[in-house]
């Protein structure tokens, strides 16, 4: 039987998608063969779910056990720069796997998986987008990116603008010091570590706006922190932030 036109084009297709993408989940080894499955299947993606732990209102660190929601002790004691943080969940099972997927094993498709899970978890929370104006992903230093080859914050944050039709800046955050990675020190050693490691670029398109900042990792929120404290110098008028994941 001689296939028909679109028939081909449609093979052609299928066979270039497998020389580009795994024919396997990575994450349960089960086939992938349903359409737009890319690298984990929509049975492992529906497993995903968003934390609904108590949580702090201003960080947004989630708390152990059940209980309603209050301010952090660090936060009644040192406050935190940002007006509010928001996880999407904690960092394990599922969740952790497919960050590492994403910014260790080149999965950069995932990106948009990971700002979709934002862009649904949090489409109803006014106290993070009312009067966001722009969102700004956390920078890598250039010599880290090129290692990588992208920046998964930015990608991150690239998708959920185009879910929020929410303007991307995307350049004007920069990290100016190639320290060391957070996941390689203490949490006492984090802060230092960060500190004066970003800078701003064309500070009179940020100045007066209030901006979403868009990270993959939340851990102590040192980076958080610290992005924001340059922001707000730079004139920015309130700064935000969600992340993917909390360990």
């Amino acid at each position: 039987m001689r296939l028909s036109f679109r028939g081909v084009l449609s093979s052609g297709g299928k066979m270039v998608e497998l020389l580009f993408f795994p024919s396997y989940c990575e994450l349960c080894h089960g086939f992938l063969e349903k359409p737009g499955e890319r690298v984990i299947c929509w049975l492992c993606q529906e497993k995903i779910r968003p934390c609904f732990a108590p949580s702090c209102p201003v960080c947004g660190r989630f708390f152990e056990g059940a209980g309603a929601s209050h301010l952090c002790s660090a936060c009644l004691e040192k406050g935190f720069p940002l007006a509010i943080h928001r996880s999407f969940a904690r960092y394990e099972g599922l969740l952790k796997d497919v960050i590492l997927l994403f910014k260790y094993r080149g999965f950069e498709i995932l990106g948009a998986f990971l700002g979709d899970l934002l862009a649904r978890a949090f489409a109803e929370a006014e106290d993070i987008w009312a009067g966001v104006e722009a969102i700004v992903p956390v920078p890598l230093h250039p010599r880290r990116k090129r290692r990588r080859g992208y920046n998964q914050a930015q990608l991150i944050a690239r998708r959920l603008a185009r879910q929020r039709n929410v303007e991307l800046l995307d350049k004007h955050l920069v990290k100016i010091k190639d320290v060391p990675p957070q996941t390689s020190l203490e949490a006492g050693e984090r802060e230092k570590n960060v500190r004066g490691a970003f800078g701003v670029r064309r500070e009179q398109e940020l100045a007066g706006k209030i901006v979403l900042l868009v990270d993959d990792v939340f851990t102590t929120g040192s980076t958080l922190r610290e992005c924001s404290l340059v922001l707000r110098k730079a004139g920015v008028k309130e700064t935000r932030a969600v992340t993917v994941a909390q360990a």
